[in-house]
């Protein structure tokens, strides 16, 4: 039985509604309207966004462009119905996330001397707003202020109990009354004696900290710190790095300008030698030559250690 037999009202009702549903059976002679070129560099462009709420930012509000143009384009041909409805929808959807990554923005937004210190410490090491969020959350959010002389720790009397980075003023490090070293804003204040203990020893300060001036300052707990770590191994890995080139900062600081009472510099590399000045170490090399035998004849050789 033939097909067409079986089927005539389908092929009326085709015939029917061609004049209402054009058929498009040709390419376009015409190229497209400026608005389909527009929309399609919106598009190349919002794919070029980075990572980070900005960058998300920045994504969503150029592909929101980008699909409104296209929208635009396809509601001005009868024969892209589907297609308009794509990319509105799109377009809506981008526009939603535009709106929930502004809010988030705002919602995690910090003080200016917080802001600072992650503008200057984490955010070159890749740190998100995010992740930094949940650092600062270990500190409560709270600032403290250390007035004019006035001690943050005392040798051989406070309790190692926290970690904590200098935000403005200049505090002032010694060790028996002789002057180490200061420290600066965004450098850490107790780096060494952080790095020195386990998560489960105590320890005191081997060293006089005071400030020169009016000092303000944010500090972690250690076990609130810890438990962060052992969420966060990223977080983790970032402190390590802080603290370990903080620590290497305060030595070449305290090897340049750490001078004994008779005017000779420490030289934190030779330890053994850090009091000796130059003409003692020279008869000192005298003491570590050792005479080495050549073989066949009584000629000796030194050779320094």
């Amino acid at each position: 039985m033939d097909s067409s037999d079986q089927f005539p009202s389908v092929n009326a009702t085709l015939g029917e509604g061609e004049g209402v549903h054009p058929i498009c059976t040709e390419w376009r002679e015409n190229p497209e309207s400026s608005v389909f070129y527009l929309a399609n560099i919106f598009l190349v462009l919002g794919f070029m966004g980075g990572s980070g709420f900005y960058g998300l930012l920045y994504l969503f509000c150029f592909l929101a462009l980008g699909f409104f143009c296209s929208s635009i384009w396809a509601w001005s041909d009868p024969c892209t119905t589907d297609t308009f409805s794509w990319n509105f929808v799109l377009f809506v959807i981008c526009v939603v996330q535009v709106v929930h990554v502004a809010y988030r923005l705002r919602s995690v937004t910090f003080e200016k001397e917080l802001q600072d210190l992650y503008s200057y410490m984490f955010k070159r090491l890749g740190v998100s707003l995010t992740q930094y969020g949940k650092i600062v959350a270990c500190t409560d959010g709270e600032i403290h202020t250390l007035e004019k002389d006035h001690y943050f720790a005392m040798e051989g009397k406070t309790a190692i109990d926290k970690l904590s980075v200098l935000l403005s003023g200049r505090i002032r490090v010694t060790v028996n009354g002789e002057f180490l070293h200061n420290i600066y804003p965004f450098q850490f204040i107790d780096s060494p004696e952080w790095d020195s203990l386990r998560p489960s020893e105590d320890g005191v300060f081997q060293v006089t900290l005071r400030a020169d001036n009016p000092c303000r300052y944010v500090a972690w707990r250690r076990k609130k710190l810890y438990l962060l770590f052992a969420k966060h191994r990223y977080i983790a890995k970032v402190f390590a790095l802080l603290v370990r080139n903080d620590i290497a900062d305060k030595l070449f600081s305290l090897n340049d300008k750490a001078f004994d009472n008779r005017g000779f510099r420490y030289d934190l590399r030779l330890p053994s030698f850090c009091h000796v000045p130059g003409p003692e170490l020279e008869q000192a090399e005298l003491f570590l030559s050792v005479p080495e035998q050549q073989a066949g004849g009584s000629k000796s050789s030194t050779t320094t250690t």
